[in-house]
């Protein structure tokens, strides 16, 4: 198994945290913006493209702020993420001008049906991935 590095976009606006919406045969969960790549650099140029194409918007690097180290078999995807191993970056991002910043998404996730603005304060009331 080798071990592949992700990095994962934190969209922040106010008090309030950019998701993606998905759906599988569980219901709705929301999961944070996020691309597999090799070296930092790639890293922060995928996720800058894939937020435009996952929730058409415009972002600009920000600061890493948390790094997480994935193992599958030992979360709730065991059963299909066993030989996953992954470290996870993830980065602050803000938005590029705000007010004029949406375009249709060009490319969402298999699973994807939408995008939320969810508040920090009800993270908890959402199934929601990474937890």
């Amino acid at each position: 198994m080798s071990i592949r590095n992700s990095a994962k976009a934190i969209i922040i606006c106010g008090d309030k945290v950019l998701l993606t919406k998905n759906q599988d045969n569980g219901g709705i969960f929301i999961f944070s913006l996020a691309v597999d790549k090799n070296t930092a650099k790639q890293l922060n140029n995928a996720l800058i493209r894939e937020c435009i194409e996952e929730v058409g918007k415009e972002v600009e690097i920000g600061e890493l702020f948390h790094i997480r180290e994935y193992i599958g078999k030992n979360h709730e995807h065991s059963s299909f993420d066993f030989n996953i191993h992954q470290i996870e970056y993830y980065f602050v991002y803000s938005l590029v001008n705000e007010m004029n910043n949406y375009k249709t998404p060009t490319n969402p996730d298999s699973h994807q049906v939408g995008i939320e603005w969810i508040h920090i304060n009800d993270l908890l009331q959402y199934r929601i991935y990474p937890k």
